[in-house]
């Protein structure tokens, strides 16, 4: 991973990562490695083809409950797979891209791990690994991996969740490490964090499959998960810098509506110790999640 520094993760960030749910560990790896990663994505994004493309889109926004794009099938089976999701912003009204695919795009996943060496490497670097592991996992697997990219004046804005309702195991498992490729910030649309919420916001609903008209749905109180803006702390994080996230703390991002863009980098992992909904909205499709050690 090209470290900028020698890293442990020691028993004080570990409490603070306890007590507040996320942690920000600045200069986690270089900038060389940040830079690396962003041109992988570039490359990716400038060579894949639109031939054949549904031009599925990824809503994150208020359409997110009912757009039925977050349903079809190259969403439902990209697990496995490297896909490339629209910004909803990146059409016109005849449904046409209003700008170049590679700054329409909105994420990139959720196979990058499996199928691209250079993510992959990045993924099961081993300081990841001693993470796991004081974390106190036993049989930990990632599950998605995927590159977000607000992309300049249409990076749509992320609403209050929590990673659980969509990667629910019992008892809930989910981790999520998040990786600034480049400088987040409040205008870019960095994440924000109300500190402690895993610990007293509990899970009110989830994401899954829904087997009788086909796609998605949430299930519970599927409405936007509300609180007062000013319960939440909104972190600048520099490029090169890992966000751990516990599956259950409430975030949120904005929307970047600069002329910068906001790539980040981020996969997610379950202990397998705990059962896996069959529900959830993410399956295995033929390929068994990736062992992290």
């Amino acid at each position: 991973m090209s470290a900028a520094a020698e890293f442990s993760f020691t028993p004080e960030l570990k409490a603070k990562f306890d007590e507040d749910g996320y942690l920000v560990i600045p200069n986690f790896f270089t900038a060389e490695k940040a830079q690396e990663l962003k041109e992988r994505s570039d490359k990716l994004l400038n060579e894949f083809d639109l031939a054949g493309h549904p031009m599925t889109q990824f809503s994150t926004g208020e359409r997110f409950q009912t757009n039925k794009h977050v349903g079809d099938d190259y969403f439902l089976t990209s697990g496995d797979k490297i896909r490339f999701f629209f910004e909803e912003a990146a059409f016109d009204e005849n449904g046409a891209l209003n700008r170049d695919k590679s700054k329409a795009v909105n994420k990139i996943g959720h196979g990058l791990h499996m199928h691209d060496q250079v993510f992959r490497d990045f993924t099961l670097d081993k300081r990841v690994q001693a993470i796991a592991r004081a974390l106190n996992f036993e049989k930990p697997v990632v599950l998605q991996s995927m590159v977000i990219l607000k992309q300049p004046y249409i990076g749509g804005k992320v609403p209050s969740h929590q990673d659980s309702e969509f990667l629910y195991t019992d008892p809930p498992t989910a981790r999520g490490f998040w990786f600034a490729l480049e400088d987040c910030t409040p205008s870019n649309g960095t994440l924000s964090f109300i500190p402690g919420s895993h610990k007293n916001v509990p899970l009110r609903r989830r994401f899954v499959r829904d087997a009788e008209n086909g796609g998605t749905k949430f299930i519970g109180e599927v409405q936007s998960l509300e609180f007062p803006d000013d319960q939440f702390v909104t972190e600048s994080v520099g490029r090169g810098s890992l966000v751990l996230l516990h599956g259950s703390v409430v975030h949120k991002s904005t929307p970047n509506l600069s002329a910068n863009s906001r790539y980040i980098y981020t996969f997610h992992v379950i202990d397998m110790k705990a059962k896996y909904a069959d529900d959830n909205w993410l399956q295995p499709s033929g390929v068994p999640f990736t062992p992290l050690y």
